[in-house]
């Protein structure tokens, strides 16, 4: 259980605080509600591109990393499709100094034209080097492709094609920042060897000026049921086959999605799972494989990936995960094994919750997912998730038209 409280400053700003006495540390959460989801069709990338922009220094301090260094404080950032997220985590008694440097980002990003074409190239030359020069990099631009058609999932985080990054102007960005990075499309979440009061007195001092923005406002179309299975395959410089089987899933506030994630355990989690325990171990037919569920906001995707054994052809590797999800739908899953995995999910949650920075981040996460209360009850619904939802679900889920296949084969 993670106790907090929760306040909001009269320019929206969402502020969340879990004091924690065991530990000298503090973390610093920042979410921005934005994520590759809220980009245009021909502007992608951007949600990721401010993750890099936002350390190019703001009015009062010009380097990010240097003060908080010298507060003996550490940062670092990432980007979904859904949101963005910074943070820091520093000593307790230096808390002050994110502060400034958050709301010092937040309020006056240094947008120069210089500032912008240094992260331009950065941020191609991270596209260069993971999706088209790392082998089977472009996954998910093909994952996507084949499952989305009119949501902007239908791009990955990292965007559509670097030129759309190495286009951008200094005003398409600038009208990102303003409509995105404003205090009433963020939360801030704090935890660690704090006292409410005090960083309630930060918060007010460092953030309560910030003036509002528009309120952000989301016309996201509705990806239509799938009708037919997906197909492609690729002949691309790998040095081994990979297939990838993916599958559309419901979004992360529905109901549906707790057997779903646990299908997922049931699949791949350890060595003692159905699809490491009998197509890599026992059957040989793959050399690894792994399955994973991306936990959208929006329906999103249930992918297995994997490399088959030397021999093996794709087509005898494919046959054998479909044996397998075949099983699941014709064979309801075992209490045994369905505990064995339910523990195993609330021992991660209990041992997750010993981290300040997963607390923070997590209360963050789930403020905007719902709201931060829901992470104190999902242990229970996990816990309450059936055989019989496990079986309907995977009747529901593993369908032929319902899925996408992308085959890698070495040129």
């Amino acid at each position: 259980m993670v106790h907090f409280t929760r306040h909001i400053l009269s320019n929206g700003l969402r502020i969340l605080i879990h004091e924690d006495e065991s530990t000298p540390l503090v973390a610093f959460n920042m979410l921005y509600f934005v994520g590759s989801r809220d980009e245009l069709p021909d502007k992608t990338g951007f949600a990721h591109l401010f993750e890099h922009l936002m350390f190019a220094g703001s009015r009062n301090a010009p380097d990010f990393d240097e003060p908080l260094q010298q507060a003996g404080g550490e940062n670092n950032a990432f980007t979904t499709n859904d949101y963005t997220t910074f943070y820091e985590i520093l000593p307790a008694e230096n808390l002050e100094t994110a502060f400034w440097l958050e709301s010092d980002r937040m309020l006056a990003l240094s947008i120069t034209k210089r500032a912008l074409s240094v992260q331009q190239r950065v941020v191609v030359e991270e596209f260069k080097e993971t999706c088209l020069n790392e082998p089977y990099g472009d996954s998910w631009h093909h994952l996507s492709e084949l499952m989305f058609k009119v949501h902007p999932y239908r791009w990955p985080v990292i965007g559509l094609s670097p030129e759309h990054v190495a286009n951008a102007t200094t005003d398409d960005v600038r009208t990102f920042y303003r409509q995105w990075y404003c205090p009433n499309n963020a939360v801030l979440s704090i935890a660690g060897k704090v006292r409410t009061e005090e960083v309630l007195q930060m918060a007010e001092k460092w953030f309560g000026n910030i003036p509002a923005g528009s309120a952000p406002h989301r016309l996201l179309p509705a990806e239509p049921p799938q009708t037919e299975a997906q197909h492609r395959t690729l002949h691309a410089d790998v040095p081994v086959p990979a297939v990838y089987l993916a599958f559309r899933t419901p979004s992360r506030i529905d109901p549906d999605f707790y057997p779903v994630d646990l299908l997922t355990d049931i699949l791949a989690q350890g060595q003692s799972s159905r699809l490491y325990r009998r197509l890599v171990r026992e059957q040989q037919v793959f050399s690894h494989i792994d399955a994973y569920v991306t936990a959208n906001l929006d329906p999103g995707l249930l992918v297995i990936d994997g490399k088959p054994a030397a021999g093996v052809s794709t087509e005898d590797a494919l046959a054998a995960i479909w044996a397998e999800l075949e099983q699941l739908k014709q064979t309801p899953i075992d209490q045994r094994e369905l505990a064995k995995i339910q523990h195993r999910f609330e021992s991660t949650v209990v041992y997750s919750e010993t981290s300040v920075l997963n607390k923070a981040q997590n209360l963050g996460f789930y403020e905007i997912l719902k709201n931060a209360e829901w992470m104190n009850e999902e242990v229970e619904t996990y816990l309450a998730v059936t055989s019989d939802d496990l079986h309907r679900t995977a009747q529901s889920l593993f369908r032929a038209e319902n899925s996408a296949t992308l085959v890698y084969l070495p040129k």
